[in-house]
């Protein structure tokens, strides 16, 4: 049995695939045996079916998925790259850290709207609403992990007249891996959730703009199928995150979620 397929992980994987199948269990008996009107909650199977419907479900899962990973990729690249900058001049740290904060606290669902106006509507618009809400954990983390590097062995190597550039490679990114990692994990929620904001202010297609549709109809087993879509597309974006961790962070350096 090799190192990725421990007793340890397999009980764990079959914990968590239980737990799931167990939730669909009581919602088919919360349905079936509470006799619940089909506009209030669909069954697993109504709800599963409502796949089979004339909905553009491929669509707009393919526009929410974009969303997501667009804006989950803008937001790593530029919460390191910020991090990256802070760590290396404590001036523009000790200026723009704060007015960074400060920004973040602005409500999205409030400032969508002018999002709007300044980008107009289209998969864009989202991706950066999906980015705006999701790389202050990157960001914050990040810099904790630069931080966190011991300073006298980076005087050392600075005065084996190391480059900046070297340092990073070679002391501070494999440093803070971990913390990287670890705001990475929290941000794909909040990419996610910056996705669906962005399309339920103003979208023209997206699986949140598809709930808005069918929810006129009363279609409940759609709404719940493109609920079910969003969260496998964030799980999908959570477990490739997490096999990069694997990778590259060692065992006992992660922050261990699942």
């Amino acid at each position: 049995m090799g190192p990725g397929l421990s007793a340890q992980t397999i009980w764990r994987w079959t914990a968590i695939v239980l737990v799931h199948l167990a939730v669909v269990l009581i919602w088919y008996i919360a349905v079936e045996v509470g006799e619940v009107p089909k506009f209030v909650l669909a069954s697993p199977q109504e709800t599963l079916l409502s796949l089979f419907d004339t909905y553009p479900w491929f669509h707009n899962t393919m526009v929410t998925t974009a969303e997501i990973f667009g804006g989950y990729f803008l937001a790593v690249v530029v919460g390191v790259g910020l991090a990256l900058l802070f760590s290396w001049f404590r001036t523009v740290d000790t200026l723009l850290m704060p007015l960074v904060v400060s920004l973040n606290m602005i409500p999205k669902v409030a400032l969508g709207p002018l999002i709007i106006v300044w980008f107009d509507y289209g998969i864009q618009t989202n991706i950066i609403i999906a980015f705006s809400i999701s790389f202050l954990p990157i960001l914050i983390t990040t810099a904790r992990g630069l931080r966190e590097v011991e300073p006298d062995l980076i005087d050392l190597v600075r005065t084996l007249r190391a480059t900046r550039r070297q340092i990073f490679v070679k002391i501070q990114l494999p440093g803070s891996l971990p913390y990287i990692f670890s705001g990475m994990k929290v941000a794909v929620v909040l990419a996610v959730a910056g996705a669906v904001v962005g399309e339920i202010i103003a979208s023209d297609s997206g699986l949140a703009y598809l709930i808005g549709q069918v929810q006129v109809t009363l279609d409940t087993a759609a709404m719940m199928m493109a609920v079910i879509l969003i969260t496998l597309v964030g799980v999908a974006l959570y477990l490739i995150v997490l096999g990069l961790e694997r990778l590259v962070v060692v065992r006992d350096a992660r922050v261990e979620t699942v």
